[in-house]
């Protein structure tokens, strides 16, 4: 296998684990405070339906997904 192709499993999982862990530490965190349920998110609740959108959270997966990447980048 290449080095080329095994480091880049390997940064992939490691992207997995801190995803992982994202969404368990959201999870412990306060009601106002956890992803999918930030301000901002749009929830829009009638008789039978449910709409969200969760607008703050993408944003905020972005970010995180941007700055992985370029950290990434940095270390190849």
């Amino acid at each position: 296998m290449e080095t080329g192709v095994a480091k880049t499993i390997i940064l992939m999982g490691l992207g997995l684990v801190a995803l992982g862990a994202l969404l368990w530490a959201s999870a412990q965190l306060p009601e106002g405070f956890r992803l999918f349920h930030l301000p901002g998110d749009i929830r829009i609740e009638k008789e039978h339906t449910t709409v969200f959108i969760p607008i703050t959270s993408m944003i905020v997966l972005s970010i995180l997904a941007s700055a992985l990447m370029w950290l990434f980048s940095k270390f190849r």
